[in-house]
Protein backbone atom coordinates (compact mmCIF):
# COMPACT_ATOMS: atom_id res chain seq x y z
CA UNK A 1 0.00 0.00 0.00
CA UNK A 2 1.28 3.44 -0.91
CA UNK A 3 1.72 6.04 1.80
CA UNK A 4 0.45 9.26 1.97
CA UNK A 5 2.31 12.13 1.07
CA UNK A 6 3.41 14.40 4.33
CA UNK A 7 3.50 17.45 2.33
CA UNK A 8 1.05 20.10 2.87
CA UNK A 9 -1.12 20.77 0.07
CA UNK A 10 -0.36 24.24 -1.95
CA UNK A 11 -3.10 27.01 -1.55
CA UNK A 12 -4.76 27.90 -4.58
CA UNK A 13 -3.92 31.50 -4.13
CA UNK A 14 -0.32 30.97 -3.83
CA UNK A 15 -0.25 29.59 -7.65
CA UNK A 16 -1.71 33.05 -8.64
CA UNK A 17 1.11 35.04 -10.50
CA UNK A 18 2.66 37.55 -8.31
CA UNK A 19 1.13 40.42 -10.46
CA UNK A 20 -2.36 38.90 -10.60
CA UNK A 21 -2.67 38.71 -6.68
CA UNK A 22 -1.98 42.11 -6.44
CA UNK A 23 -4.71 43.50 -8.70
CA UNK A 24 -6.81 41.15 -6.92
CA UNK A 25 -6.05 42.26 -3.42
CA UNK A 26 -6.92 46.10 -4.65
CA UNK A 27 -10.02 44.75 -6.45
CA UNK A 28 -11.34 43.29 -2.86
CA UNK A 29 -11.42 46.69 -1.54
CA UNK A 30 -15.33 47.21 -1.24
CA UNK A 31 -15.08 51.48 -2.48
CA UNK A 32 -12.63 50.24 -5.58
CA UNK A 33 -14.60 47.27 -6.24
CA UNK A 34 -17.89 49.53 -6.67
CA UNK A 35 -15.99 52.02 -8.98
CA UNK A 36 -15.15 49.62 -10.82
CA UNK A 37 -18.56 48.45 -11.67
CA UNK A 38 -19.64 52.25 -12.21
CA UNK A 39 -16.83 52.26 -14.82
CA UNK A 40 -18.13 49.02 -16.25
CA UNK A 41 -21.94 50.01 -16.02
CA UNK A 42 -21.11 53.71 -17.91
CA UNK A 43 -18.74 51.73 -20.36
CA UNK A 44 -21.54 49.21 -21.63
CA UNK A 45 -24.47 51.80 -21.53
CA UNK A 46 -22.26 53.94 -23.80
CA UNK A 47 -21.92 51.03 -26.18
CA UNK A 48 -25.71 50.32 -26.12
CA UNK A 49 -26.69 53.90 -27.20
CA UNK A 50 -24.29 53.53 -29.90
CA UNK A 51 -24.89 50.90 -31.09
CA UNK A 52 -29.29 50.86 -30.60
CA UNK A 53 -29.83 55.19 -30.54
CA UNK A 54 -31.23 57.24 -28.06
CA UNK A 55 -32.91 55.30 -25.82
CA UNK A 56 -35.24 58.34 -24.89
CA UNK A 57 -36.12 58.45 -29.00
CA UNK A 58 -39.33 56.59 -28.77
CA UNK A 59 -41.37 58.46 -25.97
CA UNK A 60 -43.75 61.38 -26.07
CA UNK A 61 -41.81 65.00 -27.15
CA UNK A 62 -43.18 68.38 -28.11
CA UNK A 63 -41.18 70.27 -31.09
CA UNK A 64 -42.00 73.28 -32.13
CA UNK A 65 -40.66 73.47 -35.58
CA UNK A 66 -41.68 75.87 -38.06
CA UNK A 67 -44.37 75.02 -39.64
CA UNK A 68 -43.79 74.29 -43.63
CA UNK A 69 -41.19 72.88 -45.11
CA UNK A 70 -37.92 75.17 -45.43
CA UNK A 71 -38.03 76.84 -48.34
CA UNK A 72 -35.11 77.09 -51.02
CA UNK A 73 -32.52 80.22 -50.04
CA UNK A 74 -33.69 80.56 -46.60
CA UNK A 75 -29.84 80.86 -45.26
CA UNK A 76 -29.43 83.16 -46.99
CA UNK A 77 -32.69 84.65 -46.66
CA UNK A 78 -32.02 84.65 -43.07
CA UNK A 79 -28.77 86.62 -43.10
CA UNK A 80 -29.71 88.75 -45.61
CA UNK A 81 -32.97 89.89 -42.89
CA UNK A 82 -30.29 90.45 -40.12
CA UNK A 83 -29.42 93.42 -41.62
CA UNK A 84 -32.73 95.15 -42.14
CA UNK A 85 -34.10 93.82 -38.75
CA UNK A 86 -34.01 91.02 -35.67
CA UNK A 87 -33.11 87.70 -36.07
CA UNK A 88 -36.25 85.40 -36.19
CA UNK A 89 -36.69 82.68 -33.46
CA UNK A 90 -37.79 79.25 -33.18
CA UNK A 91 -41.38 79.47 -32.16
CA UNK A 92 -42.48 77.62 -28.99
CA UNK A 93 -45.57 75.97 -27.89
CA UNK A 94 -45.35 77.07 -24.37
CA UNK A 95 -48.10 78.89 -23.64
CA UNK A 96 -47.15 79.48 -20.04
CA UNK A 97 -44.09 81.51 -21.30
CA UNK A 98 -45.74 85.09 -22.46
CA UNK A 99 -42.38 87.79 -22.81
CA UNK A 100 -43.62 91.43 -22.91
CA UNK A 101 -44.24 92.29 -26.48
CA UNK A 102 -41.49 95.38 -27.51
CA UNK A 103 -43.82 98.66 -27.19
CA UNK A 104 -44.72 99.83 -30.02
CA UNK A 105 -43.16 103.34 -31.37
CA UNK A 106 -42.46 105.03 -35.12
CA UNK A 107 -40.65 102.63 -37.10
CA UNK A 108 -36.54 103.70 -37.97
CA UNK A 109 -35.54 100.40 -39.10
CA UNK A 110 -35.09 99.67 -43.13
CA UNK A 111 -38.69 98.56 -43.49
CA UNK A 112 -40.00 101.85 -42.53
CA UNK A 113 -37.26 103.53 -45.16
CA UNK A 114 -39.17 101.91 -47.73
CA UNK A 115 -42.02 104.53 -47.41
CA UNK A 116 -44.81 102.70 -46.16
CA UNK A 117 -47.67 104.74 -44.40
CA UNK A 118 -49.20 104.25 -41.03
CA UNK A 119 -53.16 104.27 -41.25
CA UNK A 120 -55.37 105.49 -38.40
CA UNK A 121 -56.55 103.17 -35.64
CA UNK A 122 -59.66 100.31 -36.31
CA UNK A 123 -62.35 100.39 -33.39
CA UNK A 124 -61.10 98.34 -30.15
CA UNK A 125 -62.15 94.61 -29.67
CA UNK A 126 -64.42 93.59 -28.34
CA UNK A 127 -66.73 95.02 -30.76
CA UNK A 128 -70.13 94.71 -28.63
CA UNK A 129 -72.82 92.02 -29.98
CA UNK A 130 -70.36 90.17 -31.53
CA UNK A 131 -69.21 87.72 -29.17
CA UNK A 132 -69.87 86.08 -26.08
CA UNK A 133 -68.05 84.14 -23.14
CA UNK A 134 -67.93 80.40 -23.14
CA UNK A 135 -66.14 77.64 -21.29
CA UNK A 136 -63.86 77.42 -24.23
CA UNK A 137 -63.40 81.54 -24.07
CA UNK A 138 -64.28 84.57 -25.49
CA UNK A 139 -66.16 83.47 -29.14
CA UNK A 140 -67.34 85.00 -31.94
CA UNK A 141 -70.95 85.24 -32.56
CA UNK A 142 -73.68 87.24 -34.82
CA UNK A 143 -75.18 89.56 -33.09
CA UNK A 144 -79.31 89.75 -32.78
CA UNK A 145 -79.43 92.68 -35.50
CA UNK A 146 -76.96 90.37 -38.19
CA UNK A 147 -73.88 91.67 -37.47
CA UNK A 148 -70.99 88.97 -38.34
CA UNK A 149 -67.71 89.10 -36.77
CA UNK A 150 -66.46 89.09 -40.41
CA UNK A 151 -68.24 92.41 -40.84
CA UNK A 152 -67.07 94.09 -37.21
CA UNK A 153 -63.98 93.56 -37.58
CA UNK A 154 -62.86 94.02 -40.93
CA UNK A 155 -60.54 97.19 -42.27
CA UNK A 156 -63.13 99.57 -44.08
CA UNK A 157 -62.60 99.91 -47.91
CA UNK A 158 -63.87 101.93 -50.67
CA UNK A 159 -63.00 100.53 -54.23
CA UNK A 160 -61.41 102.84 -56.58
CA UNK A 161 -62.18 101.02 -59.78
CA UNK A 162 -59.15 99.93 -59.82
CA UNK A 163 -57.58 96.41 -59.71
CA UNK A 164 -57.46 94.92 -56.11
CA UNK A 165 -54.45 93.65 -54.79
CA UNK A 166 -54.15 92.27 -50.75
CA UNK A 167 -51.47 90.54 -48.80
CA UNK A 168 -51.45 88.66 -45.84
CA UNK A 169 -48.50 88.27 -43.90
CA UNK A 170 -49.10 84.89 -41.78
CA UNK A 171 -46.68 83.12 -39.06
CA UNK A 172 -47.47 86.54 -36.42
CA UNK A 173 -46.82 86.49 -32.46
CA UNK A 174 -44.40 83.78 -31.80
CA UNK A 175 -41.85 86.05 -32.10
CA UNK A 176 -41.88 89.76 -30.67
CA UNK A 177 -39.49 91.37 -32.81
CA UNK A 178 -40.92 90.43 -36.18
CA UNK A 179 -44.32 90.59 -35.06
CA UNK A 180 -43.46 94.71 -34.15
CA UNK A 181 -41.86 95.19 -37.32
CA UNK A 182 -44.67 93.88 -39.40
CA UNK A 183 -47.42 96.11 -37.24
CA UNK A 184 -45.35 99.36 -37.24
CA UNK A 185 -43.90 99.43 -40.72
CA UNK A 186 -46.30 97.41 -43.26
CA UNK A 187 -49.16 99.79 -44.92
CA UNK A 188 -52.66 99.73 -43.10
CA UNK A 189 -54.20 98.00 -46.00
CA UNK A 190 -52.23 94.73 -45.26
CA UNK A 191 -53.84 92.25 -43.54
CA UNK A 192 -51.79 90.59 -40.41
CA UNK A 193 -52.28 86.76 -39.51
CA UNK A 194 -51.64 85.44 -35.79
CA UNK A 195 -50.73 82.63 -34.38
CA UNK A 196 -53.33 81.03 -31.53
CA UNK A 197 -49.78 79.46 -29.75
CA UNK A 198 -48.64 83.25 -29.78
CA UNK A 199 -48.24 84.65 -25.79
CA UNK A 200 -50.55 87.58 -25.33
CA UNK A 201 -52.43 86.99 -27.99
CA UNK A 202 -55.03 89.75 -27.68
CA UNK A 203 -52.24 92.69 -26.70
CA UNK A 204 -50.74 91.86 -30.22
CA UNK A 205 -53.71 92.24 -32.43
CA UNK A 206 -55.28 95.25 -30.30
CA UNK A 207 -51.38 96.43 -31.17
CA UNK A 208 -52.21 95.59 -34.86
CA UNK A 209 -56.00 97.41 -34.93
CA UNK A 210 -54.82 100.23 -33.26
CA UNK A 211 -52.49 100.82 -36.02
CA UNK A 212 -55.46 100.15 -38.74
CA UNK A 213 -54.23 96.50 -39.47
CA UNK A 214 -57.63 93.63 -40.24
CA UNK A 215 -56.35 90.53 -38.47
CA UNK A 216 -56.80 87.22 -39.29
CA UNK A 217 -56.56 83.89 -36.81
CA UNK A 218 -54.38 80.93 -37.78
CA UNK A 219 -55.78 77.79 -37.46
CA UNK A 220 -53.22 74.78 -37.68
CA UNK A 221 -54.44 72.09 -40.09
CA UNK A 222 -53.05 68.52 -40.88
CA UNK A 223 -50.35 68.80 -43.90
CA UNK A 224 -49.87 65.73 -45.85
CA UNK A 225 -46.65 64.69 -44.18
CA UNK A 226 -47.92 64.79 -40.41
CA UNK A 227 -46.43 63.85 -38.15
CA UNK A 228 -42.95 65.14 -39.49
CA UNK A 229 -44.16 68.25 -40.15
CA UNK A 230 -46.39 69.16 -37.16
CA UNK A 231 -48.52 72.82 -36.59
CA UNK A 232 -49.22 72.17 -33.08
CA UNK A 233 -51.31 70.19 -30.32
CA UNK A 234 -54.84 71.46 -31.71
CA UNK A 235 -53.85 70.47 -35.39
CA UNK A 236 -57.98 70.20 -36.95
CA UNK A 237 -57.20 66.37 -38.53
CA UNK A 238 -58.76 64.95 -41.61
CA UNK A 239 -60.05 61.78 -40.10
CA UNK A 240 -61.22 63.29 -36.63
CA UNK A 241 -64.87 63.05 -35.54
CA UNK A 242 -66.81 66.35 -37.06
CA UNK A 243 -67.01 66.89 -32.96
CA UNK A 244 -63.71 67.12 -32.00
CA UNK A 245 -62.86 69.20 -35.39
CA UNK A 246 -64.93 71.77 -33.72
CA UNK A 247 -63.95 71.23 -30.52
CA UNK A 248 -60.37 72.21 -31.68
CA UNK A 249 -61.55 75.17 -33.67
CA UNK A 250 -63.44 76.37 -30.35
CA UNK A 251 -59.90 76.55 -28.74
CA UNK A 252 -58.42 78.44 -31.03
CA UNK A 253 -61.13 80.57 -31.80
CA UNK A 254 -61.42 81.73 -28.20
CA UNK A 255 -58.00 82.72 -27.89
CA UNK A 256 -58.61 86.19 -28.34
CA UNK A 257 -61.16 88.56 -30.56
CA UNK A 258 -60.94 90.96 -33.13
CA UNK A 259 -60.37 88.76 -35.83
CA UNK A 260 -62.31 89.36 -39.42
CA UNK A 261 -61.63 85.43 -40.14
CA UNK A 262 -59.16 82.75 -40.25
CA UNK A 263 -56.89 81.16 -42.08
CA UNK A 264 -54.81 77.98 -42.60
CA UNK A 265 -51.86 76.92 -41.41
CA UNK A 266 -50.26 74.02 -43.66
CA UNK A 267 -53.18 72.34 -44.44
CA UNK A 268 -52.89 70.25 -47.62
CA UNK A 269 -54.28 66.92 -46.06
CA UNK A 270 -56.80 68.21 -44.04
CA UNK A 271 -59.05 70.03 -46.84
CA UNK A 272 -59.26 67.20 -48.68
CA UNK A 273 -61.11 65.94 -46.26
CA UNK A 274 -64.99 66.76 -46.66
CA UNK A 275 -66.03 65.41 -43.44
CA UNK A 276 -63.42 67.55 -41.98
CA UNK A 277 -63.94 70.85 -43.96
CA UNK A 278 -67.65 70.36 -43.38
CA UNK A 279 -67.45 70.54 -40.05
CA UNK A 280 -64.88 73.63 -39.93
CA UNK A 281 -66.92 75.56 -42.95
CA UNK A 282 -70.23 75.00 -40.60
CA UNK A 283 -69.06 76.20 -37.81
CA UNK A 284 -67.47 78.85 -38.85
CA UNK A 285 -70.74 80.26 -41.19
CA UNK A 286 -72.94 79.67 -37.82
CA UNK A 287 -70.09 82.16 -36.49
CA UNK A 288 -70.05 84.77 -39.05
CA UNK A 289 -66.48 84.27 -39.45
CA UNK A 290 -64.63 84.65 -43.17
CA UNK A 291 -61.84 82.05 -44.52
CA UNK A 292 -59.30 82.97 -46.30
CA UNK A 293 -56.91 80.31 -47.48
CA UNK A 294 -53.69 80.40 -48.91
CA UNK A 295 -55.12 78.72 -51.94
CA UNK A 296 -55.06 74.88 -51.14
CA UNK A 297 -58.62 74.83 -50.09
CA UNK A 298 -59.52 76.44 -53.68
CA UNK A 299 -62.01 73.53 -54.68
CA UNK A 300 -64.11 74.39 -51.16
CA UNK A 301 -67.41 75.61 -51.53
CA UNK A 302 -69.85 76.66 -49.32
CA UNK A 303 -72.10 79.67 -48.50
CA UNK A 304 -69.28 81.30 -46.09
CA UNK A 305 -67.19 84.48 -46.73
CA UNK A 306 -64.43 83.01 -48.71
CA UNK A 307 -61.18 84.15 -50.40
CA UNK A 308 -58.26 82.03 -52.20
CA UNK A 309 -54.93 82.98 -52.15
CA UNK A 310 -53.08 83.27 -55.72
CA UNK A 311 -49.82 82.73 -55.33
CA UNK A 312 -47.54 82.24 -51.95
CA UNK A 313 -45.06 84.59 -52.21
CA UNK A 314 -41.80 82.97 -50.22
CA UNK A 315 -41.96 79.67 -50.98
CA UNK A 316 -37.96 80.56 -52.22
CA UNK A 317 -36.64 83.05 -50.20
CA UNK A 318 -34.71 85.66 -52.09
CA UNK A 319 -35.64 89.25 -53.27
CA UNK A 320 -35.95 88.25 -56.97
CA UNK A 321 -38.33 85.05 -55.93
CA UNK A 322 -40.52 87.14 -53.75
CA UNK A 323 -40.19 90.21 -56.31
CA UNK A 324 -41.86 87.72 -59.05
CA UNK A 325 -44.37 85.95 -56.70
CA UNK A 326 -45.34 89.96 -56.61
CA UNK A 327 -45.76 90.70 -60.09
CA UNK A 328 -48.13 87.04 -60.55
CA UNK A 329 -50.13 88.74 -58.16
CA UNK A 330 -50.57 91.84 -59.79
CA UNK A 331 -50.90 89.60 -63.37
CA UNK A 332 -54.07 87.90 -61.27
CA UNK A 333 -55.64 91.15 -60.64
CA UNK A 334 -55.27 92.64 -64.05
CA UNK A 335 -57.07 88.73 -65.11
CA UNK A 336 -60.09 88.70 -62.73
CA UNK A 337 -60.27 91.95 -61.11
CA UNK A 338 -58.22 91.19 -58.07
CA UNK A 339 -55.32 89.09 -56.26
CA UNK A 340 -53.92 87.75 -53.24
CA UNK A 341 -50.43 87.05 -52.36
CA UNK A 342 -49.82 84.96 -48.88
CA UNK A 343 -46.38 85.05 -46.98
CA UNK A 344 -44.75 84.20 -43.80
CA UNK A 345 -43.67 86.74 -41.09
CA UNK A 346 -39.40 86.44 -42.43
CA UNK A 347 -37.95 89.65 -42.46
CA UNK A 348 -36.58 89.40 -46.07
CA UNK A 349 -40.55 89.03 -46.56
CA UNK A 350 -41.55 92.08 -44.48
CA UNK A 351 -38.75 94.41 -46.37
CA UNK A 352 -39.97 93.18 -50.28
CA UNK A 353 -43.55 93.93 -49.04
CA UNK A 354 -43.01 97.37 -47.99
CA UNK A 355 -40.97 98.22 -50.75
CA UNK A 356 -43.35 96.84 -53.45
CA UNK A 357 -46.67 98.49 -51.30
CA UNK A 358 -44.96 101.78 -51.73
CA UNK A 359 -44.92 101.66 -55.56
CA UNK A 360 -48.08 99.71 -55.96
CA UNK A 361 -50.47 102.46 -56.54
CA UNK A 362 -48.55 104.54 -58.85
CA UNK A 363 -48.49 101.42 -60.98
CA UNK A 364 -52.01 101.82 -61.41
CA UNK A 365 -53.51 98.98 -58.61
CA UNK A 366 -55.29 99.26 -55.62
CA UNK A 367 -54.31 98.24 -52.35
CA UNK A 368 -57.00 96.37 -50.46
CA UNK A 369 -57.41 94.21 -46.82
CA UNK A 370 -57.88 90.77 -47.63
CA UNK A 371 -61.59 90.85 -46.34
CA UNK A 372 -62.59 93.35 -49.31
CA UNK A 373 -61.94 90.05 -51.66
CA UNK A 374 -63.86 87.62 -49.47
CA UNK A 375 -67.13 87.28 -50.82
CA UNK A 376 -70.23 84.73 -50.34
CA UNK A 377 -69.79 81.23 -52.53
Amino acid sequence: MRRPSLRRATPAASRIPPATRGWRAVLSQPLVGAGAALVLFLASAATLVSVLGDPAAGYPQVRAAIPGPAPPGWRAAVNAGQAAGPRLARPEFNLARSPEPPPLSTATDALASAGAVIGGPLKPAPIPGVSRRTASGVLPVIGPDGLTPARAYARPFKASGRPRVAIVIGGLGLDPEVTRLAVESLPPEVTLAFSPYAPRLQEWINRARERGHEVLLEVPMEPEDYPENDPGPYTLRARAQPAETVRRLEWILGRASGYFGVTNRMGERFVNSPEGMSALMGALRSRGVAFIDSGVARASGGGELRASGDKVLDEVLSPAAIDEALLKVEAAALQKGEGLGMAQAYPLSLRQVASWASQIESRGYQLAPASALARIR
